[in-house]
């Protein structure tokens, strides 16, 4: 199953799902409590003193909730490889 996850709230990442027919869940990880356990906080984001974003990242997770595969950026301009990320889900399988 793919889950995104955002801190933006639920109404902005509503809004960016229909906008990007993105069709699967959303997750709004508004307090950044899954950003501070996976160690991806990005601190005064963008010079904006306070405000923490999240970086780009990828984690393929099992069924046992091991990661199997994770790729996190510290630019958010830079995208993931998105044929590993594939082979890491395929190998789930």
């Amino acid at each position: 199953q793919v889950i995104g996850v955002s801190v933006d709230g639920v109404f902005a990442n509503k809004a960016f799902a229909a906008q990007n027919n993105i069709q699967f869940p959303l997750l709004s990880d508004f307090k950044r409590e899954a950003v501070a356990a996976y160690g991806l906080e990005h601190k005064d984001f963008s010079g904006l003193s306070g405000y923490t974003a999240s970086k780009r990242s990828v984690f393929v997770i099992d069924k046992g909730g091991v990661v199997r595969y994770a790729w996190v950026s510290e630019n958010p301009s830079v995208e993931p490889n998105y044929e590993e990320v594939t082979k890491a889900v395929a190998a789930l399988k």
